[in-house]
């Protein structure tokens, strides 16, 4: 008797093979057979008529270094069908530690991915000061996914270098020796690879530069060079230039990721997206991109399935919150700062203040690109729905209208402000960078950018938008299945996982793709000490399992803890 079997669903098996009916049988956390299965008999039957099986997902690009501790479930990511999350990406993490650095690791993290101080202070308990100690932490902390890890850049520069370290001077040969040899040592932990930020928009809570930034050829090398000796792992970053804020520097960047790509034999991968600064530059790297993997190097764009958005409203940040006239609001609670709003004379003083924006906010609450989110989100909307464009369609004053939308839905509506992917109206570039064969799907970053983001839920928008609702140029699903499960595992080396095939670890997914939806993005305040984030919530999910057992099902947690640290990179 098997222990589950899963019957009657349409199978995308995350290969890119055309969807089929058949049947999944389950035994141990294994896939034990996939067919039609004449005689069935298990523990428990999912009957999936009229639905998606497929494998569970596969997110390279999270920041739940810390919210791993205290959180078995890594929501909001957990529920949009994801089973598997690499973190310690972009260079920041935990580990390793001196005693005395906790403080300064949290302001980095705070500073560099926006995750409350305050939580990470009272949500963490640590017990490690190497990298391999906080990979025994992390395996022993209750999971509902399997999570796998990067040694970041900044924690291992700050341990070795101290203070010269942290304030990003240039490494000795001795200290790229201790680097490479504690990086060597997470490695053979169970580290999924490397991780390292050189963009200056990269800073920790006291406005210095990520450690590592600045780094010269040799430290990135003599780091490097630990992965190609041990003949595994994989070398991510986001380089100079992504952003935009240096437009010289992409072409720099990808010069030495080639030679370093083709010096280890081993892959790297670094953020690309479209910036408003540069906005074709994607389509160079691109380019570059395909020509060192012409000439053997493994140079891999880690894209994203939608804009990268800031998300506006009451709850976050607006522009009348830069308005002198804010302080007597900004300090109530919702329901009384939307009361005080709706006085005439509280929304004279503050539309006429914000016609004379603050130029330091300018380009993040720019009307002519901000759009209301909406509920279900649309991510793609038509230019000619800007808040700018809509005032100027009705005949009113922009910011008049920005404040009625402020204060739909009881001041719980958001505006969204794309900050990336939209410099044209239109996400036709990330559809090119998404079908190009270099990329790998990645920065969902999950756990990260809590009070101004939520993107985490990407999986579930590209099976909805790019596989069903766009209404031209849409993606297969079982195109758009493999980009997110057999893809982004195989890149890192997760070969037992990623396919639904005989074998392979039970991570599986049970999809009403006509039902999928999102949800819009809501603040909550369930981060310890009651600090704030937005999380996303999805419906259409019938039931996620994770090695074999199902731990959501229509979204709700089964109280099944089957996850596990993920120790290095692992054959089919």
């Amino acid at each position: 008797m098997q222990d589950v079997i899963i019957t009657g669903g349409t199978l995308v098996d995350g290969t890119g093979a055309p969807p089929r009916r058949a049947d999944v049988a389950v035994d141990d956390g294994r896939i034990t057979e996939v067919g039609e299965l004449t005689d069935p008999d298990a523990r428990e039957v999912i009957d999936a008529g009229g639905l998606l099986v497929t494998p569970g997902f596969v997110d390279v690009h999270t920041h739940f270094d810390g919210q791993v501790t205290w959180d078995p479930l890594l929501t909001p990511t957990c529920w949009h069908g994801v089973t598997t999350v690499v973190m310690g990406n972009c260079g920041v993490g935990f580990a390793p530690a001196a005693p005395d650095k906790h403080d300064w690791l949290i302001g980095l993290m705070e500073g560099v991915e926006d995750i409350p101080g305050s939580a990470l202070s009272e949500g963490m308990q640590w017990g490690w000061e190497s990298f391999p100690e906080y990979l025994d932490a992390v395996e022993r902390a209750p999971k509902m996914l399997d999570v796998g890890a990067h040694v970041p850049h900044g924690a291992v520069r700050a341990y070795v270098m101290g203070e010269r370290g942290a304030k990003n001077e240039p490494a000795t040969p001795n200290d790229i020796e201790a680097m490479a040899a504690i990086v060597r040592e997470g490695m053979q932990a169970g580290a999924l690879g490397f991780s390292t930020s050189r963009t200056i928009a990269h800073m920790a809570i006291d406005g210095e530069p990520v450690p590592g930034t600045f780094a010269a050829e040799d430290e990135l090398f003599g780091i490097g060079r630990v992965l190609g000796e041990l003949g595994t792992g994989i070398f991510e970053l986001a380089p100079a230039g992504a952003l935009g804020e240096d437009l010289a520097a992409p072409e720099r960047e990808m010069a030495w990721m080639r030679k370093l790509a083709a010096a280890i034999g081993r892959p790297v991968s670094y953020v690309l997206t479209q910036n408003d600064h540069d906005p074709d530059a994607w389509k160079r790297m691109l380019a570059l991109a395909a020509d060192a993997a012409a000439e053997g190097a493994h140079v891999h764009p880690q894209v994203a399935g939608r804009p990268i958005t800031l998300l506006l409203g009451l709850q976050t940040f607006h522009p009348f919150a830069y308005c002198p006239s804010w302080r007597e609001v900004g300090l109530l609670d919702l329901s009384e700062r939307v009361a005080r709003m709706r006085d005439p004379e509280v929304r004279r003083r503050l539309v006429g203040e914000a016609q004379t924006p603050d130029p330091a906010m300018t380009q993040f609450l720019d009307p002519a690109k901000a759009f209301p989110l909406g509920d279900p989100p649309n991510y793609e909307p038509d230019p000619s729905t800007s808040i700018a464009a809509r005032a100027a369609s009705a005949g009113r004053d922009v910011y008049d209208l920005y404040y009625d939308l402020l204060l739909a839905d009881e001041g719980r509506a958001l505006v969204m402000r794309p900050l990336l992917n939209f410099s044209y109206g239109n996400l036709d570039p990330v559809r090119e960078m998404l079908l190009h064969p270099t990329t790998a799907w990645g920065l969902g970053d999950g756990g990260a950018h809590c009070g101004t983001m939520c993107d985490a839920s990407t999986p579930t928008y590209m099976l909805t938008h790019w596989a069903r609702d766009r209404d031209r140029d849409r993606l297969p699903v079982e195109w758009i299945v493999r980009k997110i499960t057999s893809d982004t595992a195989s890149l890192y080396g997760l070969g037992d996982r990623g396919v639904v095939r005989p074998g392979l670890r039970a991570d599986l997914n049970v999809i009403d793709h006509e039902r999928l939806r999102l949800h819009a993005p809501e603040m909550v305040h369930d981060l310890p000490g009651d600090a704030r984030r937005f999380v996303q919530r999805s419906e259409g999910y019938v039931a996620t399992m994770v090695g074999g057992r199902v731990t959501l099902v229509e979204g709700e947690d089964t109280g099944k803890r089957p996850g596990t640290l993920i120790r290095g990179a692992r054959p089919s």
